[in-house]
Order: C-alpha cells, then sequence, then structure tokens
C-alpha cells in the first residue's frame, strides 16, 4: 500500500550555521538522504517544503529523482507542514509521514514500523528510550535529577491518515506552535502508538553533529582494476600519467594516448560499476581526437563524487622497455595527486619490462594496469 510523505525543508539553520539540508553529508545534500529513503520505501508523491526562493537549490539537491514537488513553506514549521499538507494529492484515508529534512540516516525499517502501526492507531511516530540520567540545573549548578521512567525521545517520520491530520491542524487552537506533529494529533484526541525508533536517525541541530553523522553513515570499499595499451609511432614526446616525457617515438591513439590516465580512468569507472572510458568517450566520437586524457580521469572523480563516493589510493604500474619511467616517477605522482586532490601517499607509479618478451618487449608498444580503491556510502 502506497504512501504520502511530507519532508520539511524550509529551515534557515541559524544554530548550524547555514541550511542544514543544502550542506552535504557524506558527499550527498542532507535533502536527499531522507528523499531517497521515502522513494525507496513506496512513496508515491513526497512534498519537500522549502523556504521562498528555495526552487533551484532543490532541484539540485534532488536531480535524478522523480514523485516529488516543491512547496513554499511557511513562518513556523507548523504552517510549513500545513502547506505541504495542502498541496498532497491523496485521499482522506491516504496515510501520509511528515518528516524533518534534519534528520537525514532514515532507513527502510523505520518507515516501515510507523506504516504498519497507522492499520491499528490513528498516528503513530518512532521513539527512544531515555537512556542518560536526567538532571536539572541553573547557572551552571545541578539541580535534582528528574526521573526518566515513560520519558521518550521523539523523532520523525510521524504517520497519520491525510484527512485527519488536516483536520487536527485546523482545529489547533493553542497560543503557541506545536512542537511536531503528533503534538497537534494529540490535542485533537488521537491515539498515537508509538514504534521502536534508530539512534541513527539523529535531528542535524549543531556544526559538530555533523560529524557524529558522517561516522554514523554505512560505507562499502570497492577496488576498481584498468589496463590500456598503445602502440608506438613517430613523434618526439609521450604523455604518461599526465606527464609529457621527451621521447623519439610517441604512443598513436585517438586522443593523446596516456595509457597510464585511460588504465586509471577505467580502475575508477569499474570501481563503481561504470562502464568503461570507452562507453563515455568513444573512440569514434571527433571531438575527443587529440584530448587531453586529464578530462577523462576528471570525468571518471566527478561522477564518483556525484554518487557520494571518494577515492582512496590508486596504483598504476607502466609495463615498456623505453622510455625509462624512474626519473619522471616523481612528476607523475605530483600530477596525479594534483587531478584526484589525494595525497602523495595515497599514489603509486610504477615500472617494469617484461624483460624482452611480447609486444612492449619487442618495443611495439606501451601497456598500463592500475588499481583503485573507493569509498562508496550506502549499505
Amino acid at each position: 500500500m502506497s504512501f504520502s510523505a511530507i519532508i520539511v525543508a524550509a529551515g534557515t539553520g541559524s544554530r548550524a550555521g547555514e541550511p542544514k539540508q543544502w550542506r552535504r553529508l557524506g558527499g550527498r545534500p542532507v535533502l536527499r538522504w531522507s528523499a531517497e529513503a521515502l522513494l525507496a520505501a513506496g512513496a508515491s508523491e513526497v512534498a519537500v517544503v522549502i523556504a521562498p526562493g528555495a526552487e533551484n537549490r532543490a532541484a539540485e539537491a534532488l536531480a535524478g529523482l522523480d514523485r516529488w514537488f516543491t512547496v513554499t513553506g511557511g513562518a513556523s514549521r507548523a504552517a510549513s507542514v500545513q502547506a505541504g499538507l495542502e498541496a498532497l494529492s491523496a485521499t482522506a484515508d491516504g496515510r501520509v509521514l511528515i518528516h524533518d529534512a534534519a534528520r537525514p540516516l532514515l532507513d527502510a525499517a523505520t518507515i516501515g514500523r510507523v506504516l504498519d502501526a497507522l492499520d491499528r492507531h490513528e498516528a503513530a511516530l518512532p521513539v527512544l528510550p531515555v537512556a542518560d540520567s536526567l538532571r536539572r540545573g541553573s547557572d551552571n549548578l545541578l539541580g535534582p535529577s528528574v526521573d526518566r521512567d515513560g520519558l521518550w525521545r521523539a523523532q520523525t517520520p510521524q504517520g497519520f491518515r491525510l484527512g485527519a491530520i488536516r483536520a487536527a491542524y485546523a482545529g489547533w487552537s493553542e497560543p503557541s506552535p506545536p512542537t511536531d506533529d503528533v503534538e497537534v494529533a494529540r490535542a485533537a484526541g488521537f491515539a498515537v502508538a508509538m514504534v521502536a525508533g534508530d539512534a541513527r536517525l539523529m535531528k542535524l541541530t549543531f556544526p559538530e553533529d555533523f560529524a557524529m553523522a558522517e561516522a554514523l553513515i554505512p560505507r562499502q570499499i570497492r577496488v576498481g582494476q584498468g589496463f590500456d595499451a598503445h602502440r608506438w609511432g613517430p613523434g618526439s614526446s609521450v604523455w604518461l600519467c599526465g606527464v609529457e616525457i621527451p621521447h623519439d617515438q610517441t604512443l598513436i591513439g585517438h586522443s593523446d594516448a596516456d595509457a597510464g590516465l585511460h588504465a586509471l580512468t577505467d580502475a575508477i569507472l569499474g570501481a563503481m560499476g561504470d562502464g568503461d572510458i570507452g562507453d563515455h568517450f568513444p573512440p569514434t566520437d571527433p571531438q575527443w581526437k587529440g584530448a587531453s586524457s586529464d578530462l577523462f580521469l576528471i570525468h571518471a572523480v566527478e561522477r564518483l563524487a556525484a554518487r557520494g563516493g571518494r577515492l582512496v589510493n590508486v596504483d598504476v604500474t607502466l609495463i615498456c622497455e623505453r622510455p625509462k619511467v624512474k626519473p619522471h616517477r616523481q612528476a607523475m605522482r605530483e600530477r596525479l595527486a594534483e587531478l584526484l586532490s589525494l595525497p602523495l601517499d595515497a599514489v603509486s607509479v610504477k615500472a617494469t619490462t617484461t624483460e624482452a618478451m611480447g609486444f612492449t618487449g619487442r618495443g611495439e608498444g606501451l601497456a598500463a594496469q592500475a588499481l583503485a580503491t573507493i569509498e562508496l556510502t550506502g549499505s
């Protein structure tokens, strides 16, 4: 059974220093984490409530996703939620989840528990027990303890039937705005069910919270390999790993034939499962004739960043009888470190021969192989 969702993302981020929803977490905008989780769980529509004028930022943050639209929020969270509720197209009996963009590490299990509770209750929210001892205090002096029995930490998403929560908000008569949506529901007489929350579903409030959230993001390490070879032809220099080396021949290819960069580009693409260099830069396309292979490598790194990943280290081996690579190896490492934004000790360039065997041994061509280790966010 499908459901609708609202992501409240209209805040100004005064305590975090800037609007939290647009900052990057694990390589992705904070807002995108919640949108992806809700859409993957089956949301038929997601209303993203934003501040006036933030439409372009939302479009950039959610590029490539579907079934979402923006709604301009109000002066308070409650006003923003009401704007989102009115914009939904679901029937009055449809289920709706209201979620704060500032809680990005939303998982399918939490969504499922809230939705399941709506089959038996009028409203539901995820909660966590209060584990720390609580104390009152003032002027930096400790006061009496607070009994934590029966106290819970409320999280989002909070779930309702669309028509019922619309009516509850319309009937809110307290002078102060509600702190969350279940407060409105309880004031309207709803029985609100509690389901198990998730400690990772923390709210990003202060700048230091981002470091904690980064540490909680699931990550996977992947390794890709690449190989390339080019034949020798007439020329006066050769490009290897982004460095031009004087030589009595050059490598023949559609681009600048930098076999080291080609192999490394394929290694990065391979680690992502994103095809190979020929898929992205077909040799039949005239625009790449004579092109610098720097462009290919940077393209692969940018695609990795767009996936929320990062490069950990690279290792390139050049296979040839000549030119001698060792005198230029440090320059190659420095150039790769610059192109890849890696520390120098995360970049390795080596060279070997085939003891005069095979096409490289006979001086017919040069080969390169590369390994790239990447880190991707996600389970």
